[in-house]
C-alpha cells in the first residue's frame, strides 16, 4: 500500500497555486506577443507587464519604475551587488563630472555571516576583484550584531546586505533597526552611501515588506517561494527614474542612478535587465503576490499553530531532540537535530517513507556542502551535519504533523 506523501520543504520551493496557473495560461498560447512589438499582440503583452509591475509595486509601497524583473532572486541580488560596484568603476577620475557623489575609491561591502549563497558567493567573488567585504557575525540565536555593523561603517562603505529572514533557521533580522543606523550615518556624513539591501525571499509570505517601513534601498523577492512560478524574481531599487522610455529601451542609464546593468542587450526593464520579458511568469508572480496579501494574517496565525504543535509533539516523542527555537523566527521553519543520526540518513529514511524534508538550503543540497549558517552560530560539526529543516506551507495540516511524528518514530527507533 502506497503511503500518503507529505511535503515539508516549502522553504525550498512551493507548488504553483491554481489561481496563479490560471492567470498565466493565456500568455503562453493566446496572448504570446513580445512586449517590445508595436502590434496588438505586443500591446497586450506590455499591458500585462505594466499591470503586474503596478500590482507588485503597490504591494510593497514602491513606485512603478522601482521594480526590475529578473530571471531569479539570485540574479536580482547579483544585480544589487554587482550593479552598484559597476557604477563606481565607470566613474573614474576622467569621467566624474556631475557624478561626483558616486566616486568611492576603495569600496566596502558589509554582509551578514548567514546570508543566502546568492549574496555570500557574490560578495566573495567581488572580494577577489579587490572589493573589501566585511562579514558581520551573528549571536547564538542567529541575530546580526548591530554594534559590529555600526563599527564597520566608514566613508568607503557602499552597500550593506542583510537578509530579512534566514532560509535555513528562519531567524528574523532587525531590518528597520539596521536602516536607522545607516540613515543616521549618512545624515552625519552627508553622503548617499551606504545603500541598504535585503533579501526578503523567505520573509514576504509572513512579514511586513513595505519598503518604506523597512527603510531599505534595495530588496530581492522570488515568485517560487510564494506559490508562483520558478524562473522569475525581482529587485526593488529605490528612486529610479527613467530618462525616457525611448532612451531606457536603448540601455541609457537613469538620471542619478546608483545601479548599472549586469545583463546588456535590448534595454528592457528600463535598461537594467535586457532580455525579452517573460510575461507568463511575471503575470504569475503578480497574482501570487496578490494572493499572499489576501491570506497573510490568517496564514501567519495558522502556521504558528502548526509549528507550535510540531514542537510539542517532537519534544514528547524524542526526549533528546535538539531544536533551534530562537524567540523571533518565521512561523514555517524549524531546524532539528536528532543526536546519533546524520541529516543524510534521516532525509533518505523519511524520503522512503514518503516525507520530503531537507537539511538546509536547496541551493547547496546536491553539493553536500556544510551549512555556513549553522557554522556561524557556533554549532559543532555533529550538529551541522545532522541538522534537518522542516518547513511548512499553505497545504500543511495538523494531520500531516501527526503522521510525520509517527513515521519519524519508525525510521529512528526501528
Amino acid at each position: 500500500m502506497n503511503k500518503r506523501k507529505i511535503y515539508l520543504d516549502y522553504a525550498a520551493t512551493t507548488s504553483v497555486d491554481p489561481l496563479v496557473f490560471k492567470a498565466m495560461l493565456p500568455y503562453f498560447r493566446e496572448k504570446y506577443g513580445n512586449p517590445g512589438s508595436l502590434h496588438k499582440f505586443g500591446q497586450e503583452a506590455i499591458a500585462a507587464l505594466d499591470k503586474a509591475r503596478e500590482i507588485i509595486a503597490k504591494s510593497i509601497g514602491a513606485n512603478f519604475n522601482e521594480i526590475i524583473f529578473t530571471g531569479s532572486a539570485t540574479e536580482a541580488s547579483n544585480l544589487a551587488l554587482r550593479g552598484i560596484i559597476k557604477t563606481l568603476r565607470i566613474f573614474d577620475a576622467g569621467k566624474i563630472g556631475k557624478n561626483q557623489k558616486y566616486l568611492i575609491q576603495n569600496p566596502r561591502i558589509i554582509i551578514s555571516a548567514i546570508e543566502h549563497e546568492s549574496i555570500l558567493e557574490t560578495a566573495k567573488d567581488l572580494e577577489q576583484d579587490g572589493i573589501e567585504v566585511i562579514f558581520i557575525p551573528v549571536n547564538k540565536e542567529g541575530v546580526v550584531d548591530l554594534r559590529e555593523i555600526k563599527k564597520s561603517l566608514n566613508d568607503q562603505t557602499v552597500l550593506i546586505s542583510v537578509m530579512y529572514a534566514n532560509n535555513e533557521i528562519g531567524v528574523i533580522e532587525p531590518i528597520s533597526e539596521i536602516a536607522k543606523i545607516i540613515s543616521e550615518f549618512k545624515k552625519n556624513k552627508k553622503q548617499i552611501y551606504p545603500l541598504f539591501h535585503t533579501d526578503a525571499v523567505q520573509a514576504f509570505q509572513f512579514l511586513d515588506c513595505n519598503v518604506n517601513n523597512l527603510g531599505v534601498d534595495l530588496m530581492t523577492l522570488s515568485a517560487h517561494k510564494i506559490y508562483g512560478p520558478k524562473g522569475v524574481g525581482l529587485l526593488y531599487a529605490k528612486g529610479l527614474k527613467p530618462l525616457s522610455n525611448e532612451l531606457a529601451r536603448k540601455g541609457i542609464l537613469f538620471n542619478n542612478s546608483f545601479l548599472k546593468p549586469i545583463i546588456t542587450g535590448g534595454g528592457q526593464e528600463f535598461g537594467f535587465r535586457s532580455g525579452t520579458e517573460n510575461i507568463p511568469l511575471i503575470v504569475g508572480f503578480a497574482r501570487a503576490i496578490q494572493l499572499v496579501g489576501q491570506k497573510k494574517l490568517k496564514e501567519l496565525k495558522r502556521m504558528r499553530k502548526i509549528k507550535d504543535f510540531f514542537y510539542k509533539e517532537l519534544r514528547k516523542a524524542f526526549s533528546d531532540v535538539q531544536i533551534f527555537n530562537c524567540y523571533n523566527t518565521l512561523p514555517n521553519i524549524i531546524s532539528v537535530y536528532f543526536p546519533g543520526f546524520s541529516a543524510q540518513d534521516v532525509l533518505i529514511k523519511l524520503d522512503q517513507e514518503g516525507i520530503e524534508v531537507s537539511s538546509g538550503s536547496a541551493c547547496l543540497m546536491r553539493a553536500a556542502t556544510k551549512s555556513h549558517v549553522l557554522g556561524a552560530l557556533g554549532f559543532k560539526n555533529e550538529r551541522i551535519l545532522g541538522n534537518v529543516r522542516f518547513s511548512f506551507g499553505r497545504y500543511t495540516k495538523k494531520d500531516d504533523i501527526k503522521e510525520l511524528i509517527k513515521r519519524l518514530k519508525k525510521v529512528l527507533f526501528n
